[in-house]
């Protein structure tokens, strides 16, 4: 997934914000006794979205894509101090995981879990949001954005992961490929979307951050 050499990707970690040591257990626990953990946000990337968060400070997070919910104490850190960060998985496996570790955080009460399909939970969400962070299917990216934009409070902030997709954008997408071909079309309405402004970090496998245009 990373694009940089090894060495300069450790000469960055070595010199950004170390990171907490329950974060650090949660990483090696995901490493440890759940399936894929490389999708863990990790140390460097959980930085960047702490310190994004932070310069936001939002009172509403919206995250898709929970996993084993390392990202999701990370955003919290930027929370107002009567803020709310929603996250939604489809992973039912991994929510007492979750749990655990929300529980053990100086934000459990701020954190709420939901479980089921994002498409179907995030209209029921009767709020406007001051940061998104969108990292869960590829497939269903598109209409993600579709269902949130309008739910976005005027300077909110949406975060997109895994947009290079190992690098996958840059070559012909391959037949059946539902995820590449969804993430080139995602980059491609994000890029000429008026309502927004858009940069794509080459950071991991590749970071978008959008910022809502003041209407």
């Amino acid at each position: 997934m990373d694009f940089l050499p090894q060495d300069i990707i450790e000469y960055c970690e070595n010199h950004s914000e170390k990171e907490p040591e329950y974060l650090a257990k949660l990483n090696r626990e995901t490493h440890q006794k759940v399936l894929q953990p490389r999708m863990l946000s990790g140390h460097y990337q959980g930085r960047l979205l702490s310190l994004i968060s932070k310069l936001a400070n939002p009172k509403h997070i919206l995250e898709i894509g929970t996993y084993t919910g390392y990202s999701a104490l990370c955003l919290a850190e930027g929370l107002q101090n009567k803020g709310q960060l929603h996250t939604i998985d489809i992973n039912e496996e991994l929510f007492d995981f979750q749990q655990k570790y929300f529980q053990e955080s100086a934000y459990k009460d701020q954190i709420i879990q939901h479980l089921g399909d994002a498409t179907q939970i995030i209209p029921q969400l009767d709020l406007k949001f001051d940061l998104v962070f969108i990292d869960a299917d590829k497939p269903n990216y598109p209409t993600y954005f579709e269902i949130i934009i309008d739910k976005m409070n005027p300077g909110g902030l949406i975060l997109s992961d895994n947009v290079l997709w190992s690098g996958k954008v840059l070559k012909e997408v391959k037949k059946d490929d539902t995820s590449t071909e969804a993430l080139v079309k995602y980059n491609k309405m994000l890029a000429e979307d008026d309502r927004i402004e858009t940069v794509i970090l080459p950071l991991r496998d590749g970071l978008t951050l959008s910022r809502v245009k003041n209407q």
